[in-house]
């Protein structure tokens, strides 16, 4: 039997570097806010990825306090220097009331990356963590370290 998993395919979103600016209120509080090509992303993405739960074998919905995989492959358009974890903040947040309740509970991944100049897009893929056990080496303390 498969396990259940939801993958779709979006653009590019804006890395976390081009996706908010500084904005202050009235009262002189300064905060970051999205910018509008960061909102239109967000937005279309979720509906990516509502539309492939109608497809995909994604049984359940906004599984609550359940950790959930968000693997993705990023395919960039040229070979310019990026970093892929510059995506994970947009990606995260869209997924936020579709894949889980709270990004919280998202483990990102990245699988890998390639280049594809006519299409460069991220193909995301969620699946729920349970049943898998912590490796080992994650117990570990700074004491265990010590001479």
């Amino acid at each position: 039997m498969n396990e259940p998993h939801l993958t779709f395919v979006t653009s590019l979103p804006p890395s976390v570097n081009h996706s908010h600016r500084n904005y202050t209120t009235p009262a002189g509080r300064r905060r970051r806010v999205p910018t509008g090509r960061a909102m239109t992303w967000t937005r279309d993405a979720r509906l990516m990825a509502k539309a492939a739960m109608a497809t995909d074998d994604w049984t359940w919905t906004c599984p609550q306090g359940e950790p959930v995989v968000v693997d993705y492959f990023v395919w960039w358009p040229d070979r310019r220097r990026r970093d892929p974890s510059n995506l994970e903040k947009l990606m995260l947040d869209a997924l936020t009331g579709v894949a889980y309740d709270d990004d919280k509970w998202a483990i990102p991944r990245c699988v890998g990356f390639g280049y594809d100049k006519a299409a460069p897009r991220l193909v995301v893929r969620c699946r729920r963590q349970a049943g898998e056990t912590v490796p080992k080496w994650c117990h570990a303390k700074e004491t265990d370290h010590e001479g």
